[in-house]
């Protein structure tokens, strides 16, 4: 048997054949009639010496040798797509693909992307806002703005402000609001995902930090940080805000921080793509402008008091 591989058609249609456990679906994928997606196995057959498929009725099945042979090259039939994808984004200096966390986006980021689209019209913005982490070998991405405690291993990665919090509320909530106290005759909206951050930034840890035993929460519970932020604009109640996510609320009057005591997590926003493409143009303008847009983020907290950490986290 010789070791010369058979033509990449006969290749890719076994792959997709088996993928999809059918020679009809297949031929679809591939834009080609059943007949000749059925001859190109046969060639591959032919040159294997041995059948990949039993053939049934209405089905298909692999054989032994082809159930070998279909998880290596579904792997590499992915990995030259992946391949042929990062060369396409390399090539083309017009299109910036971006993905941020759906909060961070809708709260701080979308507002934004206007002034970015009139300072850099040449440039094609896509977005793409999910919590899902992406992989710049398989996604269609060039940029994540990521939020974490640390910054990501084999990548390149530049902050762009810390994160804290502090109560927030809407002006009408605020005129009942003049001791800590008094917080804990209204109610203390939360979320999940707030709360989780490290070191802890939740309202027990504000009330420790403030010199107060925490009450018991009563307000509603959020899985998700904007939804948080919407209750409070409502005037629903007072949330542990966070700045990245209120700050146009904050600069707009419609929340107020009564206190200037805050807490202070080790996460924070990051800038992360693979080494080397930070200096592409479209990517290199994307990150100035973004830090310069964040500015406004740093001055936010500037005059903020910020508890020690062990304060805020019962001691220690």
């Amino acid at each position: 048997m010789s070791d010369r591989l058979p033509p990449l058609t006969a290749l890719r249609a076994f792959e997709a054949a088996a993928r999809h456990m059918s020679f009809a679906k297949a031929a679809d994928e591939l834009f080609v009639t059943p007949a000749a997606l059925s001859f190109q196995i046969k060639a591959l057959e032919d040159h294997l010496g041995q059948p990949v498929f039993h053939r049934l009725n209405r089905a298909v099945t692999l054989t032994e040798i082809g159930a070998l042979l279909a998880p290596g090259l579904h792997g590499g039939f992915t990995e030259i797509g992946a391949a042929w994808s990062r060369a396409r984004r390399f090539a083309d200096q017009n299109i910036l693909t971006v993905t941020a966390g759906p909060a961070f986006t809708a709260l701080w980021l979308a507002p934004r992307l206007f002034s970015f689209a009139t300072e850099h019209p040449e440039i094609e913005l896509r977005f793409s806002a999910s919590l899902k982490v992406m992989d710049f070998n398989r996604d269609d991405v060039d940029l994540a703005i990521r939020f974490g405690p640390r910054p990501d291993d084999d990548l390149y990665s530049r902050a762009l402000a810390d994160e804290w919090a502090t109560p927030m509320m809407s002006p009408a909530l605020a005129r009942k609001v003049t001791t800590p106290e008094d917080l804990t005759h209204i109610p203390l909206l939360s979320d999940e995902v707030s709360d989780a951050l490290h070191p802890r930034i939740d309202w027990a840890a504000w009330f420790g930090a403030a010199g107060l035993r925490p009450p018991e929460i009563h307000g509603a519970r959020f899985n998700q940080a904007d939804h948080a932020v919407g209750a409070a604009l409502a005037g629903t109640g007072a949330i542990m805000g966070r700045g990245s996510l209120t700050e146009s609320a904050l600069t707009d009057g419609r929340l107020v921080m009564p206190f200037k005591l805050s807490l202070k997590t080790s996460s924070k926003y990051r800038l992360v793509c693979p080494h080397g493409v930070e200096t592409r143009p479209h990517v290199a303008a994307f990150m100035d402008w973004i830090d310069a847009q964040a500015e406004s983020l740093r001055a936010l907290s500037a005059d903020r008091i910020f508890a020690d950490g062990k304060d805020a986290n019962g001691g220690g």
